[in-house]
C-alpha cells in the first residue's frame, strides 16, 4: 500500500502546482478567470491528497501485502481472493431506472419519475436480496 500511497503523493504535488497556474493562465483572458476549471483542480487536489493521507496512514498498520515486499513471491499470493458474485441483470435494471430517473427530471415529468422510482425501488430490492433466494441462496 506504500506504493499507492506515493502514486497519490506525487499526483496530489503534480496537483498543487498546475492548479495555481491554471488559475493564473486563465485570469488572464478576456473573460476573467475560469472559476469552474480552477476550482475543479482544488477539488481533484483535495481528493488527492485524501486518499494519499488515507493509504499512508493504514500502510504502516497493515501486514505487508506479498507485492509490497521487496523479496514476495507470486506463490505468496495463492490463495482465496475473496468472494466474487456470478453474472446478475440487477445492475441492468438499476442502471435503467436511474437513467429513467434523471431524463423523467431532465423533461419535468413528475409522473414518469415516479414510476421510475417505484422500479428503482424493486430494482435496488432485487440486488440487495439476490443472493437469499434462488439459485445463489446462501
Amino acid at each position: 500500500m506504500k506504493v499507492e500511497a506515493w502514486i497519490f503523493g506525487v499526483t496530489t504535488v503534480f496537483l498543487v502546482l498546475v492548479s495555481p497556474a491554471y488559475w493564473f493562465i486563465t485570469d488572464g483572458s478576456e473573460h476573467g478567470a475560469d472559476w469552474t476549471g480552477t476550482s475543479a483542480l482544488v477539488m481533484t487536489t483535495l481528493l488527492s491528497a485524501m486518499v494519499a493521507l488515507y493509504l499512508g496512514f493504514h500502510a504502516n498498520r497493515m501486514d505487508s501485502r506479498p507485492e509490497d515486499l521487496k523479496d514476495g513471491e507470486i506463490a505468496d499470493g495463492a490463495g482465496e481472493m475473496g468472494f466474487f458474485p456470478p453474472y446478475s441483470w440487477w445492475p441492468l435494471w438499476c442502471a435503467a431506472t436511474l437513467g429513467l430517473i434523471v431524463f423523467s427530471l431532465a423533461v419535468l415529468a413528475w409522473w414518469l419519475f415516479i414510476i421510475a422510482v417505484v422500479l428503482g425501488a424493486v430494482a435496488v430490492s432485487g440486488w440487495i436480496f439476490e443472493y437469499y433466494r434462488g439459485v445463489y441462496a446462501h
